[in-house]
Order: C-alpha cells, then structure tokens, then sequence
C-alpha cells in the first residue's frame, strides 16, 4: 500500500480530497502546514506529495524543496489556484515537481494522476534494485496490463540477443540489450488498460498517450541509474529509420544501435501476435509485412541480420 500525502493549509480543500480519495487503496495522509507535513515526512515514506502552493508559514514550493532533500524518491506535486508560468517554473526548478494540478480540479484526472504518480514511484524503486528477477517480473506485470502481449518480452529479449551476437556485440553490451529488451515497454505501466486493450483504432488522445510510453519509461530507467543502453533502448526502441517515429523523430545511425535491434525484434513478434485491434498474421503476410518497413521503419541492415537468424532457427515463415 503506499502512503500519498496532502498538504494544504484549508480545511475544506482537505476535506474535498478526503472523500475523493475514500476508498482508495492508497494510505492518504493530510497536512495542514509545511511544518506539519514535514513532522510526517520524518516518520512516514511517501510515494507521493501533492502540495498547495500559497500557505501561510511557508509556500508549497519551498516545502518541496526540503522535502527533495528529506526523500529524494517521493514524487512531487504542485497544487495551485495560481497557474501563472513563473509559479510553474519555480516549481520545476526548484523542486523538480513532477506534476502540477490546478484548482479547482477534476476528480477523474487528479484520482489517474495519482495513481499514476505511484506507479512511476513504485517503478523507479523496482528498477533501482538492479535485479535481474525484479525486471523479468516488471515484464510480466507489464504483459497482465496488456493482456494479448502475453510472452512477448521474453520473445523479445531472445530475437535480440541473437541479433546482437551476430552483429558482434560484446557480452556485457549483450547484458544491457537483454535488459532493455526486457523493459522496453516498461512506461506502459502509467497507460490505462482500456487504452492499452482497446479492440479498435485508438482515437487521437488515446494515441497520445501511448506515444508518451517510451518518454515516461525512459525518464524512470535513467533516474534509477540503469546502464545509458537499457535507457536508449527503452527511450528509442518506436523510432523510425526514415525519422517519422517517436518520441524524438530521431533516424538512420542516430538511433543508438541496440534500439535499432530491439526495434526490429519488437517489430516482428508483433506481427506474429494477436493484438486488440487484429488477429496475428500468417506467417507469409507477415513477413511481407516485415520487409516492407525495411529502410523505413526498420534499419534494413538489422533486418538482413534478422532474416538469417529466421533461416537458422528454422521460424515458418
């Protein structure tokens, strides 16, 4: 259970958030002042703070600031009625808020956001454990969020490092490849199930969303400290070759290597799976599938690569 808490110095804020959050399965904790919240602070572990902005003894940006350096983990939230830019900027700045919530607020969207915060809290602690079990069971909690993903880390993981062995990288730069290949859908766990189970075209704000996966998985991996392999590999593996992908629009060589090979191997088994909106390929169409986003998509030298591993592990194609 992790543990939110609430700081906000009027008592019928503070009561609004507490019904709001009832039956949440979160421990919700409130404070009425910087001083208070702090006296928690020492005596409990957040996942998440959300503080207001404007308190008498102490702004909310100032309290953060202490609590940067109190727990450096705890994901940090601006709670304001004063949106003005120079506030959110301070609060970036300062603090290093990682959201900002205006009054008044909407239910839905400060209860998401939340939930939203603790699982970037929760995934950040997993991935800073450096256990290679701990990834493999991100992997699968990943794959019970996104039900018709069912095995593919593990056929991910397997096609790249076969692809990396043949291009002749070494074994540790292989270990960081299996890494990220292992969590390179890791940001998926902040992309709501309907969204990600959705059994039809995704409309515009739902594929914004799920554009965000990479960005959100990256951003934690490289806060946690992974190797800067696993975190290109997460940040970069839905980048094109002709540069019209995303998050960054990157192309050709400027992809990092083991994103451009994971990419290739994340391409395939998608092909070859069931997915929300489409039954998975016969082999045949999928492969010409596959062939066709060589050069664009895909580097089309990995692809060659590929394409031999598929002879040698005899794959029906």
């Amino acid at each position: 259970m992790a543990t939110i808490m609430f700081v906000d110095d009027e008592a019928g804020i503070r009561n609004a958030l507490r019904r709001l959050f009832a039956d949440s399965p979160h421990r919700i904790l409130f404070a009425d002042s910087a001083a208070q919240a702090l006296e928690l602070l020492n005596s409990n572990t957040c996942a998440v703070i959300v503080s207001d902005n404007q308190m008498p003894g102490g702004s909310g940006i100032d309290f953060l600031c202490k609590a940067r350096h109190l727990a450096p983990d705890t994901i940090r939230v601006m709670m304001t009625a004063y949106a003005d830019l120079g506030t959110t900027l301070n609060a970036i700045n300062r603090c290093e808020a990682y959201r900002f919530v205006v009054k008044p607020w909407d239910d839905q969207e400060l209860m998401d956001m939340v939930d939203g915060c603790v699982m970037r809290y929760e995934l950040l602690n997993s991935l800073r454990l450096k256990d290679e079990a701990v990834y493999r069971s991100l992997a699968q909690a990943i794959e019970l969020k996104d039900h018709y993903t069912r095995g593919h880390c593990d056929r991910v993981v397997e096609f790249s490092v076969a692809l990396g062995k043949r291009l002749g990288l070494s074994p540790e730069v292989l270990t960081h490849v299996e890494h990220g290949a292992m969590l390179h859908d890791c940001g998926k766990i902040g992309v709501p199930e309907a969204t990600l189970n959705f059994p039809g075209k995704l409309d515009d704000d739902q594929m914004k969303v799920i554009r965000q996966h990479p960005d959100w998985g990256g951003e934690v991996a490289r806060a946690a400290g992974m190797h800067q392999i696993t975190v290109n590999i997460v940040l970069y593996h839905h980048e094109n070759f002709n540069g019209l992908g995303y998050p960054t629009g990157l192309s050709g060589e400027a992809i990092p290597l083991e994103a451009r090979i994971v990419a290739v191997a994340d391409v395939y088994d998608a092909l070859v799976s069931d997915r929300p909106y489409r039954k998975a390929m016969p082999p045949e169409v999928a492969m010409r599938e596959f062939l066709a986003m060589s050069g664009t998509v895909l580097d089309p030298v990995i692809v060659d690569n590929f394409l031999e591993i598929v002879k040698e592990l005899e794959l029906e194609v």
